[in-house]
């Protein structure tokens, strides 16, 4: 595992405007409980268990370089350099970024946390990473497709990029928004707009024009009685893929 390097914590490095500020500030504001497991953030610490197995399962992590892609407070990063990854963790919430810091303080784990945007990244290190996450952030975009773009750009031929979104059905809509938020709360209201959800159909079209093969689709789900969450075949809710970028000709 390789460490340190402290990015700047003014404004995102790169030129883009790929991102919404008004998101970035929403969870930016739950940044002091991101690590409390029955804070805010409690759905995502029962779902990290279940990412961190799926890409284990489909990509070797130990000594491999993995970027984790709007990392927040960092949860899959530090998870993924506990599996023996070296890790570069990006994310445009200055907030989060300073949680996620001073939580790898507290753990001793190795996770370069920069923020950057992944386009901007993928302009200054095209080809270099051997896995690449991007969990429950591309609902939360503008333009979800060049996010796509730019991870395939960043992998290494034979690379593997994971995702983890919300499908756009009425069974996401009943339990992600109001189940989730207005009636179990164990999110917090506005945390998500259907709108923005994506289906496996759309995702799949993005990964192709990426040059992309797509690998797997599976569900995940939330079980909130007992807190935890895995992966199932259904995936009108939650779900996870994975591709990979074909080896060099």
């Amino acid at each position: 595992m390789s460490a340190h390097g402290t990015a700047s914590e003014s404004a995102p490095t790169g030129g883009d405007d790929n991102y919404s500020q008004a998101e970035l500030d929403k969870f930016g504001a739950l940044a002091n409980r991101w690590w409390d497991p029955q804070g805010p953030q409690k759905a995502l610490h029962a779902l990290n268990p279940a990412r961190l197995g799926y890409v284990a399962q489909r990509s070797t992590l130990s000594g491999a370089r993995v970027l984790d892609v709007g990392c927040g407070g960092g949860l899959l990063s530090e998870a993924l350099a506990g599996a023996g990854a070296d890790v570069v963790a990006i994310d445009l919430a200055p907030e989060l970024l300073k949680v996620a810091r001073l939580h790898k303080l507290e753990t001793g784990v190795r996770v370069d946390y920069r923020q950057q945007s992944v386009e901007s990244l993928a302009a200054e290190q095209p080809g270099s990473f051997d896995a690449i996450t991007c969990m429950e952030m591309l609902e939360h975009v503008p333009d979800p497709s060049a996010i796509v773009r730019a991870c395939a750009s960043l992998l290494k031929p034979g690379g593997r990029l994971f995702l983890s979104t919300l499908n756009r059905t009425p069974a996401a809509f009943a339990l992600a928004i109001v189940g989730a938020e207005y009636v179990a709360r164990v999110l917090p209201k506005g945390t998500h707009q259907y709108r923005d959800f994506i289906k496996p159909s759309e995702l799949a079209a993005w990964l192709r024009a990426a040059e992309l093969q797509l690998e797997d689709v599976s569900g995940l789900m939330y079980e909130p009685w007992r807190n935890a969450a895995r992966v199932i075949a259904r995936t009108d809710v939650n779900y996870l893929a994975c591709a990979r970028k074909p080896e060099s000709a």
